[in-house]
């Protein structure tokens, strides 16, 4: 999968460096995958949300942290929306 949307998770990592870790991983395991559908992410990440236009919320470092991406499935592309805490999740949420 192609990611577009890195600066935001460096900028992310730059603040909450305990994230830096999961998110180099998770960076690795991404753009090694070939995603087809969402039941290949639920596949190997089972706490993952799917929302409507093809946005999925991935719980990072326990559900501390929390990142919305959409995903083009068709030409293989993630897009990072948006990362941050679970609090600043919930009233960004609440904001819609």
């Amino acid at each position: 999968m192609k990611i577009v949307g890195r600066e935001r998770l460096a900028a992310f990592c730059e603040k909450h460096a305990d994230a830096r870790q999961w998110i180099e991983h998770w960076l690795s395991e991404v753009e090694a995958a070939r995603w087809a559908t969402s039941q290949d992410i639920r596949a190997r990440y089972a706490s993952a949300s799917f929302l409507a236009g093809n946005v999925v919320i991935f719980n990072v470092k326990g559900n501390r942290y929390r990142l919305e991406l959409r995903v083009a499935y068709a030409t293989a592309v993630v897009v990072v929306i948006w990362i941050g805490t679970h609090a600043d999740y919930e009233g960004r949420n609440r904001e819609r």
